[in-house]
């Protein structure tokens, strides 16, 4: 700010170029009497070519309508495309079960459980098996919060 130079400029510019195109972009809120909230959750493995860390996210919907995203590279590096699967899982998962204590503290009622979608094998039948082996022992330490 106080010694500005033609980078700021062109970031500003950029910035603003952004916001010019994407100004009938939007977050559509719609009603849905199949109140229910349940998330997608996702990650690659491994992500970044730099450190090796793997990118998780999620996005969890109540209804038709989507209140909560995220996105960010994980903490460890993982060493199987379950394990980084299971990490996102696992965030997820503590993210759906928060909003379903806010939704109960604000008096709003699902109408059923929620539901959780991934999309690897591995991770939903760790998920499924609670039977730990020496190569999950890591996992079990570290995501295993209930």
């Amino acid at each position: 700010m106080h010694a500005p130079t033609d980078s700021y400029w062109d970031v500003i510019k950029r910035i603003l170029s952004y916001l010019k195109g994407t100004v009938t972009h939007g977050l559509r809120i719609t009603f849905s009497s199949y109140l229910t909230l349940h998330g997608f959750i996702d990650a690659d493995w491994p992500g970044s070519v730099d450190d090796r860390k793997s990118t998780g996210g999620y996005l969890v919907f109540f209804g038709q309508t989507s209140i909560s995203w995220k996105s960010s590279k994980q903490r460890t590096i993982a060493h199987s495309s379950t394990e980084v699967e299971y990490k996102a899982l696992a965030n997820g998962t503590i993210e759906v079960i928060w909003l379903q204590y806010l939704l109960t503290d604000l008096q709003i009622s699902s109408v059923s459980t929620p539901i959780i979608w991934c999309d690897n094998l591995g991770a939903i039948y760790l998920c499924a098996n609670p039977v730990f082996h020496a190569h999950t022992k890591h996992v079990e330490v570290d995501y295993h919060f209930f």
